[in-house]
This record gives C-alpha cells, sequence and structure tokens, in this order.
C-alpha cells in the first residue's frame, strides 16, 4: 500500500470580541470560572491525600507492568539474537528528514544489516498526508547508510505503535522481529508485539538523557495507559489494509540474506 493519505479537516476562525448579535451590535459573555471548594476537615483532607495517592499509583500501573513483562527482551546490537527483519519505528521528520532520534533508530538497523543480525528492515511510520512521508525519508536515509533499496520495505500506516506491530504481523507476516527504538519507548513496543503475534527482541538506542529524553520518558507515561488498552482489546490499526508481499521478496530477493559477521 503506497501513499495513504487521510484528509485534513478546515476548522472557522471568528472574528472579533464577541458573537455578532442579529442587529450587528456585539455581546459580551463573561467566562464563568468554576470556584474550586478546598476541605474544611481533617478527614476531608485525609480523603484527599488518599484518593490523589491511588490515582498517581495507577497510573503508574501500567509503566511498571511494561517494565516487568520486559522479560530480558532488551539487547544490545551485540548480544541480539538474528531474527529475519529488524522493525524500525518512526520518530518524526525535521524539514523532510529524520529527527535526530529517528536517524539514531536508523543507524542502528543499519548496522544490525551489515552485521547480519537481521536480513531485511521494515521501516513504519506516518504517511497520513502527502508533505510528510516518513517511510520513504527512512528508507531514502538507510540506503545513503549503505542498505540495499531491495532490503528495505516501507510500512505507510503505522501511525502509532500498536498500528505498526499489528500492521507488522497482519499485512507484513512477521512472526519473528527485532524491533528497534530508543529505551523508554522498547518496552511499549515489545509489549504490544507481543500482544500483536510477534516473537521479539528490542535494541534500546542509547540516547543522552536530556530534555528530549526526559520528555520521551514522560510521554510514556501516558502512552503506557493506551498500550495496555490496546493489549486488552486488540483494535484494528486505522487503517489496515489488504496483505503485502514485499517483506517476502525482501528476503527471498536477490542476495539473500546479509553477509554474517564473523565472530
Amino acid at each position: 500500500m503506497r501513499g495513504w493519505q487521510g484528509r485534513a479537516g478546515r476548522g472557522r476562525a471568528a472574528a472579533g470580541g464577541g458573537e455578532g448579535a442579529a442587529d450587528g451590535s456585539t455581546r459580551r459573555f463573561r467566562l464563568a470560572v468554576p470556584r474550586v471548594r478546598l476541605p474544611r476537615t481533617r478527614a476531608g483532607w485525609r480523603r484527599l491525600v488518599v484518593g490523589s495517592v491511588a490515582v498517581c499509583v495507577l497510573a503508574l500501573v501500567p509503566a511498571t507492568w511494561l517494565r516487568l513483562a520486559e522479560g530480558g527482551r532488551v539487547r544490545s546490537e551485540a548480544d541480539v539474537p538474528h531474527e529475519p527483519v529488524a522493525v524500525v519505528f518512526g520518530a518524526g521528520l525535521w524539514d523532510g528528514k529524520p529527527s535526530p532520534y529517528l536517524a539514531h533508530r536508523l543507524d542502528a538497523a543499519a548496522r544490525l544489516y551489515r552485521a547480519g543480525t537481521v536480513d531485511a528492515l521494515l521501516v513504519t511510520g506516518d504517511n497520513s498526508r502527502a508533505s510528510y512521508d516518513e517511510p520513504d525519508a527512512m528508507r531514502t536515509y538507510l540506503v545513503a547508510h549503505g542498505v540495499p533499496r531491495a532490503k528495505v520495505v516501507p510500512d505507510y500506516a503505522g501511525f502509532d505503535t500498536w498500528d505498526s506491530c499489528d500492521r507488522a504481523r497482519r499485512v507484513f507476516g512477521v512472526t519473528r522481529a527485532v524491533l528497534v527504538s530508543q529505551d523508554f519507548h522498547i518496552r511499549r513496543a515489545l509489549a504490544l508485539c507481543s500482544a500483536a503475534g510477534i516473537d521479539a527482541y528490542g535494541v534500546a538506542v542509547d540516547e543522552p538523557h536530556d530534555v528530549t529524553w526526559l520528555a520521551g520518558g514522560a510521554r510514556e507515561l501516558l502512552a503506557s495507559d493506551k498500550a495496555a488498552l490496546d493489549v486488552l482489546l486488540r483494535p484494528d490499526p486505522h487503517f489496515l489494509g489488504p496483505h503485502e508481499n514485499g517483506l517476502a521478496k525482501a528476503l527471498a530477493g536477490p542476495g539473500g540474506s546479509a553477509p554474517r559477521a564473523q565472530g
């Protein structure tokens, strides 16, 4: 499936400082701000504190589950076992080119291919509009870094991690894989791919613990809640589409597997 494109809706902005009346005058409205009532008794404050702590604990349960469920599946590039395919998740474009975090994922995937750890690469990302094409930008980057074009297969409808995992299994026929992402994301990717039916290992790309890394970690706390729902409900991806044989051709095509590094 090439060039899955969504359609962006158009909103309407209202001009002026209020709503126009039928006679052409302008009515002004006051925004009612609800008053926050704080507890007045010790028992009330105790209930507020206990409730707040319970909410925080419940919010952290999915993230804790993801870390405990990893089960030794996160490996370094040197000790991850050989699998047919590496799945590389999109991480945004800057001016049409991979963002630094995405470039680091692609660099790791290229090293895995050159080492013979994987035989083909599935690059999965967002192409919901014509002006934004993560998978092709990822493939272009990999080819420029020495990976044969025939060994890189794009998935144009990997709109989120669950969609990428589910489509990898149902559309591209992936059953075993090495997943490539940053540390803060790799455990969620492993859990979702496992739920989709893929036996996978993960390679966590090293990054400095800067503001971007901390923001990614904070985002994962929210994303882990959605991941838990995806594992429980296993919804169809936003766009499933028909089965594609591009990855099978890449694995069976000229040159076969990548040359294995000698240990």
